[in-house]
């Protein structure tokens, strides 16, 4: 007789880690043993130091709260919604439970017992890794740095001087050409033919059970060995050497040479067993060295056009795309495309400087600022960008002013053209108020950290990550020991950023709060770099002016810093550096996926995984934002 309970249960859990990670009569087995438990609101599951239950907690319905002491204080120090699990130290740890748990709402609870559990924990990898990082998240130290690591899957670790062509995942081709092992060999050849490629594939219920090549037909049929009307099965290739989706073209190119083979089936799940996804070939991986990153440098440097710049900068985007996909760490991903960005900026300033009527009259400098001017613009945004000039005299000032202008516009309009937007503020070299003069720009920046004003203090969050792309070098240096004069022991001005910085407080709970846009376009959308990857990014920045860092505009980068100056800190300042690359790379991969900026997120899109992977992101920021509270004394800011 069927089990509705446990079958209801089992439909739930395994839509949620770590249950999805089993099969379905695992499920069901774990399902029978479940106790289903109903609490109301603010009620206590554990306390500190009561002796370990023999189960952990799956939420149904409802809400949970964490606490601890912090300070002699209990304080709620994470929230649990539907399909969290919870309370799994009894799995690790012989001591009693370190923390309280207490529901927020009315609740009902599974009850998983430990003693099922444990045969799964002991015999699935997946499985185990889920819950030691469940576990650590909940402990004295949820920024440790094996466990943050986690974060952002960036177990490979790479040198950035090799070419990373070898490193990205070979692109399928999808639309598979197939026939059955009855099919003569006359008629696979005519489907090759009509298709266009060089091997086809014999299937059985979707499943690749052979492959014959053009060199089959050379050395099997053309030699007269086997008749054009035998069928395919006498010639084809078989088993099928199969792999998994994302293969490397590093693991294609050796697999290639060690079989002697051309071609590469992928399946479901890399066997001959399921079905095809795709195939690829040696010719396949030749093409794909169009979006090596050392043959986009060259051919960048050597581009004489828009048009052709923005064919490179689309090839860019397919790198991007394929670096994600192969779960590339950020950093590097960061480096590669940074450059490409900066490289391809560079080249359309030096074609517009050539189609100017004369040379500059002055030295500048072009200066990258914002997302570009901390390397943190790897998608389709807009630009942003300001020249500096050398001073000249009060005659001369207008008409050297003009020159630049001009030269902005021109390159201002090519940008655009080949996929950078026009900023919607006007933050662009082509604007009056930011093709300056050095003086001009060193009065502009005194005047920004004096007055302090809203709009002033959203310039200094924009211009204050300027980054040196083309022209004068000396002339960056020269502005950026102004600043970093003028914000030295300045705590007036910090402690006005910090309030800035802390408008937009770490949404630890949105999940259960909803902080999704009310109105407009983004309507019930998730405004991921207001309410994440600003306060991240903010806080950095004011920290990094605080404590005199200068020349390192990356977000984390500048956190990285931050825990080396300070290593009292160390665990706190890591994990905002793990967490800024794990915003942007989530930003990132949502922009791919729907081809936008990634700015704003359903909700309802997101997987379970991913929730959690934000959450513990959103810890990160709400700890260094208590931490501008104290330094910079806004204890009572809201």
């Amino acid at each position: 007789m069927k089990n509705t309970i446990a079958d209801r249960v089992a439909d739930f859990i395994k839509n949620f880690p770590p249950f999805d990670l089993l099969d379905k009569e695992q499920l069901l087995d774990i399902s029978k043993e479940v106790k289903i438990k109903y609490l109301d609101k603010e009620n206590v599951i554990y306390n500190i130091n009561d002796p370990l239950h023999d189960q952990f907690y799956m939420i149904y319905k409802g809400a949970v709260k964490l606490k601890k002491y912090i300070n002699e204080k209990l304080e709620t120090i994470d929230q649990f919604d539907e399909g969290d699990v919870f309370g799994l130290r009894p799995l690790f740890a012989k001591e009693n439970y370190a923390i309280n748990a207490v529901t927020e709402e009315e609740t009902i609870l599974y009850c998983i017992p430990i003693e099922m559990f444990n045969p799964f924990i002991d015999h699935n990898k997946k499985v185990r890794q889920y819950l030691i990082e469940s576990f650590a998240s909940n402990t004295e130290n949820p920024f440790s740095n094996e466990f943050q690591k986690k974060l952002l899957d960036d177990d490979v670790k790479l040198d950035f001087t090799k070419d990373m062509f070898e490193m990205q995942p070979v692109r399928l081709i999808k639309n598979v050409i197939t026939t059955k092992q009855s099919s003569s060999i006359k008629d696979a050849a005519k489907l090759m033919s009509a298709n266009n490629v060089g091997s086809i594939i014999i299937e059985e219920k979707g499943c690749p059970i052979g492959i014959i090549t053009d060199k089959d037909l050379r050395v099997h049929v053309a030699t007269g060995n086997f008749a054009i009307t035998d069928d395919v099965s006498k010639i084809m290739n078989s088993p099928v050497k199969c792999y998994k989706k994302n293969i490397t073209i590093a693991q294609a190119q050796i697999t290639m040479m060690k079989h002697k083979i051309n071609q590469i089936v992928v399946t479901k799940d890399g066997t001959p067993d399921t079905k095809i996804l795709g195939v690829f070939s040696e010719h396949d991986i030749i093409v794909m060295k169009g979006t090596n990153p050392s043959v986009l440098m060259k051919a960048i440097k050597r581009s004489n056009s828009t048009k052709e710049l923005k064919r490179i900068r689309e090839k860019i985007m397919m790198l991007l795309e394929g670096y994600i996909q192969q779960n590339i760490p950020l950093t590097h991903i960061n480096n590669i495309i940074f450059e490409l960005n900066d490289a391809t900026i560079k080249r359309v300033i030096e074609r517009c400087v050539e189609k100017m009527d004369q040379a500059p009259p002055v030295k500048f400098a072009w200066m990258s600022i914002g997302s570009q001017g901390r390397k943190e613009q790897l998608l389709h945004t807009d630009q942003d960008n300001a020249i500096v000039f050398e001073n000249t005299d009060d005659d001369h000032l207008e008409e050297v002013r003009t020159y630049f202008l001009t030269l902005a516009k021109k390159v201002n309009k090519r940008l655009k053209t080949i996929g950078f937007e026009f900023c919607p503020s006007e933050m662009m070299a082509k604007n009056p108020k930011y093709c300056l003069s050095i003086d001009e720009w060193e009065n502009q920046f005194s005047a920004w950290s004096r007055e302090t004003e809203e709009e002033e203090l959203l310039l200094c969050s924009i211009f204050f990550d300027f980054n040196f792309t083309y022209g004068e070098q000396s002339l960056i240096t020269q502005l950026t020991d102004h600043v970093t004069e003028i914000t030295k022991g300045n705590l007036i001005f910090q402690s006005k950023l910090g309030a800035c910085s802390l408008r937009n407080p770490s949404p630890l709970g949105f999940f259960r709060q909803f902080l999704v846009e009310q109105d407009g376009e983004h309507k019930d959308h998730f405004d991921l770099k207001k309410r994440a990857i600003m306060p991240v990014t903010d806080a950095g920045r004011l920290l990094a002016i605080h404590y005199q860092i200068i020349n390192i505009n990356n977000t984390a980068e500048r956190f990285e810093k931050l825990a080396e100056l300070m290593p009292e800190d160390e665990e706190l300042y890591y994990s905002c550096a793990y967490a800024s690359k794990a915003l942007l790379k989530f930003r990132t991969k949502h922009g791919l996926r729907h081809h936008n900026s990634g700015r704003f997120i359903a909700l309802a899109e997101l997987s379970k995984e991913e929730k959690m992977k934000l959450k513990r992101c959103f810890k990160a920021v709400a700890k260094v934002q208590e931490l501008i509270k104290l330094k910079f004394n806004l204890k009572n800011f809201i």
